[in-house]
């Protein structure tokens, strides 16, 4: 479990959705774009939340680790989301799957 810490609030959430939140807000950092994401966590009463964090270049966000012996909060839409976002904003490597040469460099001139 991690603390997430969002503007003045602090959560309580999984390492996987900790994790994946500074990921998908990096990754929206650096393509300028923003999006809202809707976690479920523990609020620093310990109450179960659903908390909207909006994601921008801006936002004020981070993760440390904690000793909690509460279960993880289901948070597997809200990864799914995240990762195919992140895919999405990532730039992709085109690679050949078929073993073809796609440049042949003998067949180049060059000096």
């Amino acid at each position: 479990m991690k603390h997430v810490t969002f503007a003045d609030k602090s959560l309580l959430v999984d390492d996987a959705t900790a994790d994946l939140l500074l990921e998908y807000a990096a990754a929206l950092a650096r393509n300028g774009e923003a999006d809202a994401v809707d976690i479920h966590a523990f609020g620093s009463d310990g109450d179960e939340v659903t908390a909207t964090l909006l994601l921008d270049v801006g936002a004020p966000i981070m993760a440390e680790t904690t000793n909690s012996s509460l279960p993880d909060p289901d948070n597997e839409p809200a990864l799914s989301y995240m990762r195919e976002q992140i895919a999405r904003l990532s730039p992709t490597a085109v690679t050949p799957d078929d073993g073809k040469v796609l440049v042949n460099y003998d067949d180049l001139d060059l000096l």
